[in-house]
């Protein structure tokens, strides 16, 4: 059964008490254990209108879950999606609170700028490439509110998938330079590398997570938008981080991204 709006709003009031305060929380589903994947979105969708009432702008989306072993892991054939606003954006060399955060973890990206508007349910890599402006590297800061970094699909759905903070960097590179399955990343933590990966470690192509990402919007009636900024999803396992760490990711061929946490 369907959820309330009542219900909804409370749910969106301990998640979003959880993100701005740094603290921890029961997975949703302890208390609710009927909650569907489709009543989290409808709390990720109180908790963007909430953002946006108090100010922020929503710049596009992430995906999570996009490697075949985190799918298999959490029982899933498609990846979770989250929204992400320009209160998440952090400058590339710059510094990041982690007071600010519960579980911090940092895993690296390509994310996609588009140029034009995509709509499903039936939408293409070759659309997304078509559509796409530019891609550049990034990498999230991903920091789930629950107890103890334990949750499952739609706890984490409704926790707007442990999104938090990100950083762009490198220089953006023109979609059909590049083949986006083999790009090489390495990623630092003071200086001493935690973990390598291809971009093909995102569904075979980080374009695929677009693909379904679209799927999942038509599914609700929406489109991507022209001008979204997406996250394609983790080329790399994400990595634990604390105060006083310097972070450092290089993309093949992308340049890299840098910041540091105080």
């Amino acid at each position: 059964m369907k959820m309330t709006s009542q219900v909804i709003s409370a749910l969106a009031d301990i998640v979003i008490h959880a993100q701005d305060r740094a603290h921890t929380i029961p997975k949703l589903t302890d208390q609710y254990p009927q909650m569907s994947i489709a009543d989290a979105y409808a709390v990720q969708d109180e908790l963007q209108r909430r953002w946006v009432e108090r100010g922020d702008r929503v710049m596009g989306y992430k995906a999570g879950l996009t490697s075949k072993a985190k799918m298999q892991q959490m029982g899933v054939h498609v990846p979770s999606f989250g929204i992400l606003t320009n209160a998440m954006s952090r400058p590339e060399n710059g510094v990041i609170n982690i007071g600010e955060l519960v579980h911090p973890r940092v895993e690296a990206e390509i994310a996609f700028i588009l140029r034009s508007e995509l709509r499903g349910p039936d939408c293409t890599i070759e659309q997304v490439i078509e559509a796409t402006d530019f891609i550049i590297p990034a990498v999230e800061v991903i920091d789930s509110r629950y107890e103890k970094f334990k949750f499952d699909l739609t706890s984490v759905i409704a926790d707007n998938g442990s999104s938090s903070r990100f950083v762009v960097g490198g220089r953006p590179r023109d979609v059909n330079d590049l083949d986006l399955r083999t790009i090489g990343v390495v990623i630092e933590k003071n200086g001493e590398i935690q973990a390598v990966g291809a971009s093909a470690a995102v569904l075979d192509h980080p374009a695929n997570a677009i693909v379904m990402l679209v799927q999942h919007l038509a599914s609700r009636d929406q489109v991507l938008p022209a001008g979204s900024f997406v996250m394609t999803g983790g080329i790399t396992e994400a990595i634990p981080v604390e105060k006083g760490d310097n972070v450092l990711a290089r993309f093949q061929e992308m340049g890299s991204v840098s910041f540091r946490f105080v």
